[in-house]
């Protein structure tokens, strides 16, 4: 009678038993994990730790720079706009938008009353100029003979020489206006005052032309494109790293890996109130056009002055989630610590400035992604 409770009693401890066993064989990959990852989320242990070298952070001089963002712009001091003095009506456009035009070339012509009024003004000038000389030569030869006072003479000289000056008045005025006194038209031809790149069209074909009171900026502007300002944004807790004659290296999206050299002519005396931003204007020879403006500039500006900054092998910083970090020992063997530090500028050698998180002579692990991998992996 009490044979069968106790097998009973036996049965239910055989399998307590057995399920104690199977958790013990599930218990080594959790034991595994927390062997890779001890003291908190942020130490990692790997079993073979020689197998990744240890180096040291150290110190580099080099130059403080300063990088800032811009566009290219016209320099304003090569700007020309193209003027008719002649109000009218454009009958013929030569050139447009984007143009190379030379020296002397015919860019466009102009229907204009006033041609027409200046003519008359000359042609009236010439008469009276003529008819002023008939009478200075008879009053010459009455004085001769004694027929009239000398007052008369020189009234007649006086009229001659008004008339001389109101001729080559209107002469001086045709001219302004670019027409031929000996070859008369109602159309004026504008020729290109300079060489350069037409940048702004104001006017097209049978479009308006000529100077009013309003303020014409003109019908064409042309701008020598040799050289170009790349006008760039400063804040204002870096005004007192920049100075005038300073260099500057540009960078452009469109011509990656090559740079353009270029000195700061002016430092902007005004802050712009919402970004708290002010303008620095860069002078940069662009000889062979390649500059084209709008484009957008990465420029770097540099002091001039040596600093000694904290850096590291590029390798031995982990990129995660938009942070940097690096390995150090810890005085447990195989025992990581990672390390978040604030990068700066990539330096020759491959080495990273480190701004903080690293002190000189710090070690760290040379290759931070691969010990990474290896601890994860464990």
């Amino acid at each position: 009678m009490t044979t069968l409770p106790l097998l009973f009693v036996l049965s239910l401890a055989g399998c307590k038993h057995e399920n104690v066993n199977h958790d013990a064989e599930e218990a080594p990959p959790a034991a595994a994990a927390a062997a890779a990852t001890t003291a908190g989320s942020d130490t990692v242990k790997v079993d073979k730790a020689a197998q990744f070298p240890i180096v040291s952070a150290t110190t580099k001089d080099v130059v403080s720079t300063l990088n800032v963002t811009g566009s290219v712009n016209p320099d304003v001091s090569r700007e020309i706009p193209v003027l008719s003095l002649a109000n009218g009506r454009v009958i013929a456009l030569h050139v447009g938008l984007g143009d190379m035009v030379h020296k002397g070339q015919l860019v466009m012509e102009v229907q204009s009353p006033d041609v027409t009024t200046a003519f008359d003004g000359y042609l009236k000038a010439v008469h009276d100029e003529h008819l002023a000389k008939v009478t200075l030569d008879r009053d010459k030869l009455l004085f001769d003979k004694g027929a009239i006072p000398q007052s008369q003479l020189e009234a007649a000289q006086n009229a001659d020489d008004d008339a001389q000056t109101d001729l080559v008045a209107t002469e001086q005025q045709l001219r302004i206006l670019g027409v031929d006194k000996d070859h008369p038209s109602d159309t004026v031809k504008i020729y290109a005052p300079a060489t350069g790149t037409i940048i702004s069209q104001n006017t097209t074909a049978a479009g308006a032309a000529g100077i009013t009171y309003a303020g014409s900026t003109g019908s064409l502007l042309i701008a020598d494109l040799s050289h170009v300002w790349v006008i760039c944004d400063v804040f204002e807790n870096d005004l007192a790293r920049v100075r005038l004659g300073q260099h500057a290296e540009i960078r452009l999206n469109a011509f990656a890996g090559k740079t353009f050299s270029g000195t700061i002519s002016d430092i902007g005396a005004v802050l712009d109130p919402s970004i708290r931003t002010a303008k620095v204007r860069l002078q940069v020879p662009n000889p062979n056009n390649q500059l084209r403006l709008g484009m957008f500039a990465t420029a770097t500006l540099n002091s001039g002055r040596s600093e000694s900054v904290v850096v590291v092998p590029a390798n031995a910083v982990l990129q995660l989630h938009d942070r940097s970090y690096v390995f150090v020992p810890t005085n447990t063997e195989g025992t990581f610590r990672k390390v978040s530090i604030k990068t700066g500028r990539t330096l020759d050698g491959n080495v990273l400035e480190v701004l903080s998180g690293l002190t000189d002579g710090q070690q760290v692990v040379s290759n931070a992604l691969d010990l990474q991998n290896t601890a994860d992996q464990q």
